[in-house]
């Protein structure tokens, strides 16, 4: 995890539920925020067998809407926005005229010229300062964080457990992944997105903030299990999902972060495009793999690898993973030693420790 604040926190509309659950609460990102609550190990199994609940509610909701928001999106994101339809939504980047990633991000589509973008909480004040410096006066932007409250629903259970709490025009089951539907949950309006971040399948639920409290006691009497920030950060490296701060950040372009497959060069110029592309062409001489070592000894941000005596990379995140029973992580690793099965070693407290580069799809595997 990252972005720790000394400062005053802000509270999550579910604050008050996680005092009562006894959650070990922390300042992150600026907001109080549950690490925990039975412990990280039990919150990630519950979540990969059956399902979990996360507030999410200070992660940053934005409603960009009017006749140049198209073209707005289009401008700053790296995702192709005009392929996007009502009800569906991407995944996609906010890049900086250097090919930079200033976040990464989710549009939803509600319509023509209407998005809803969810932005991290540790970036929400930058990326809207970002977004508006480039509006075009046709262009609404509005922070709808306080007014709502989102709680991500996952596990393989979760779909059915959301399904049956919700009355919705379609079938929650029959929605494809990075689509959404309205509808009331407990007979609170809904927005249903079936998006996360955890690896598992599930929804994110967007309610009004005075009434996230009830829906989210609902959830937990239907057999959710509350869990916290370690177990979200546990579960998303063991995805090999970057987080920003850690994989990703400002310096960090899509082609290291093997983050292209989110970057549509062919629709025409964007912010940092042409350096991401030219980035692309000549190689950036490392790129972002997992790394899995057999012993329990974890690797942390910023520990150092090696081939033989030559260093080739650094860690980005690393934990001892609840679902592998041993250490994996996530490293910038450069070429030709980024290749899986390549054989490594990391430093910890002056001593080394085989590992080996595996696909970051591949994590749970290794």
């Amino acid at each position: 995890m990252t972005e720790i604040s000394t400062d005053t926190p802000r509270r999550t509309p579910l604050y008050e539920a996680h005092r009562s659950l006894k959650a070990r609460l922390v300042p992150f990102a600026g907001w109080d925020m549950p690490v925990s609550y039975t412990g990280i190990i039990e919150e990630s199994k519950a979540v990969r067998t059956n399902v979990g609940l996360f507030d999410i509610s200070h992660m940053g909701r934005t409603h960009i809407y009017g006749p140049g928001s198209t073209t707005l999106l289009q401008q700053l994101t790296s995702n192709d926005v005009s392929a996007l339809t009502p009800g569906k939504a991407q995944y996609s980047l906010l890049t900086n005229p250097q090919g930079g990633i200033i976040d990464d991000i989710i549009v939803y589509c509600k319509d023509a010229d209407d998005y809803m973008v969810v932005i991290n909480a540790s970036n929400t004040a930058k990326d809207l300062e970002w977004i508006r410096s480039h509006a075009s006066d046709d262009t609404s932007i509005e922070d709808n964080t306080e007014e709502t409250a989102m709680i991500a629903v996952q596990g393989p259970a979760a779909p059915e457990l959301v399904h049956g709490l919700t009355k919705a025009d379609v079938s929650l089951l029959d929605l494809d992944r990075f689509s959404y539907a309205t509808g009331r949950i407990n007979n609170v309006p809904a927005t249903l997105c079936r998006t996360g971040y955890t690896g598992e399948d599930g929804f994110e639920v967007i309610v009004p903030a005075e009434h996230a409290a009830e829906v989210w006691d609902r959830l937990i009497s239907e057999g959710g299990v509350p869990c916290g920030l370690g177990a979200r950060d546990a579960l998303r490296i063991e995805a090999g999902y970057p987080l920003y701060g850690h994989e990703i950040d400002d310096t960090t372009t899509p082609v290291e972060a093997a983050l292209m497959w989110v970057v549509k060069l062919s629709k025409g110029p964007f912010t940092g495009s042409q350096i991401i592309a030219d980035t692309k062409a000549k190689g950036a001489g490392r790129k972002l793999v997992g790394i899995s070592l057999q012993e329990r000894i974890v690797p942390r941000q910023g520990y150092t690898l090696y081939n033989g005596d030559e260093v080739v990379g650094t860690v980005t995140s690393g934990i001892f993973s609840p679902t592998t029973g041993h250490s994996i992580g996530m490293a910038y690793v450069s070429d030709p030693h980024n290749r899986p099965g390549t054989e490594i070693a990391v430093e910890i407290r002056a001593n080394r420790y085989p590992a080996v580069v595996v696909p970051k799809k591949d994590l749970l595997k290794a």
